[in-house]
């Protein structure tokens, strides 16, 4: 039977292997108290489910499942993983999103649709883009990551989908997943149109956004990664068929 892997990473931390399952029994890795994991599998639904008993603040970390795998073409064994799951410990309870908008801009032959989540802990969270048929929308979609408010503990996410302007009058639904709630919004309801002012300043070009709030972007072009900063800033990267390098999006809010 293949054998189930759970991988813990906490933050700034190599991934370590804690315990594995294969043929019904559990093996714990001895640094670890072998009473609070437990492993469930559910075979008819290929799941398996890592319990963590008596959470302690020192559990906070990512947690990662993982199995071996055949290649076929290449003959030989590599390993699969997961996307992952955030376990944050706290006692501050949950808040949900308090502002949840779709903003609207055309862009030569296309539509961009831009949805904003703001101000939800804790800052994990689950954003897609759904069709009009409720298939999830994975094309021309860039997801940021999530930034912490420099004011208070709360946290944003953004996201962009392009598609054609013939789809113009199609709906398109941003939704999020969080702990606090689910919820949807229609790209045929009621948004903001965004308004450029576009000011050219050496090494990078800024403009602002009106609307339902003030935005201000800056397009700087780099050919190297730039590390997320969790104060103000949120970096979205966009591959754009017209230029030879990324663009990086520095997001500012203004409140």
């Amino acid at each position: 039977k293949t054998a189930i892997h759970w991988y813990q990473q906490k933050e700034n931390k190599t991934l370590m292997r804690m315990i594995y399952f294969t043929s019904g029994a559990t093996v714990v890795d001895d640094s670890l108290q072998r009473h609070r994991y437990m492993i469930q599998t559910v075979s008819r639904q290929k799941l398996c489910i890592l319990t963590i008993r008596n959470v302690l603040p020192d559990d906070a970390a990512s947690y990662y499942c993982a199995y071996w795998t055949l290649s076929v073409v290449y003959d030989y064994y590599y390993k699969v993983f997961g996307s992952g799951t955030k376990l944050i410990v706290s006692d501050k309870g949950n808040s949900a999103p308090a502002h949840f908008e779709i903003l609207r801009e055309r862009h030569k032959n296309e539509l961009v649709y831009v949805c904003l989540i703001e101000k939800f802990y804790p800052g994990v969270i689950r954003v897609k883009w759904i069709d009009e048929a409720n298939k999830e929308v994975t094309q021309n979609v860039v997801t940021g990551d999530v930034w912490k408010s420099a004011e208070e503990e709360m946290y944003s996410v953004s996201s962009w989908l392009s598609v054609p302007l013939e789809n113009k009058d199609k709906k398109y639904f941003c939704s999020y997943e969080h702990e606090s709630k689910e919820d949807s919004l229609s790209t045929q309801g009621k948004h903001c149109i965004l308004k450029f002012l576009w000011t050219i300043h050496p090494g990078s070009t800024c403009f602002f956004l009106g609307g339902c709030r003030t935005l201000m972007f800056c397009l700087a072009f780099v050919t190297d990664h730039l590390t997320h900063k969790a104060a103000q800033l949120v970096y979205i990267v966009l591959l754009l068929k017209s230029f030879m390098y990324y663009v990086i999006i520095l997001l500012f809010f203004f409140f």
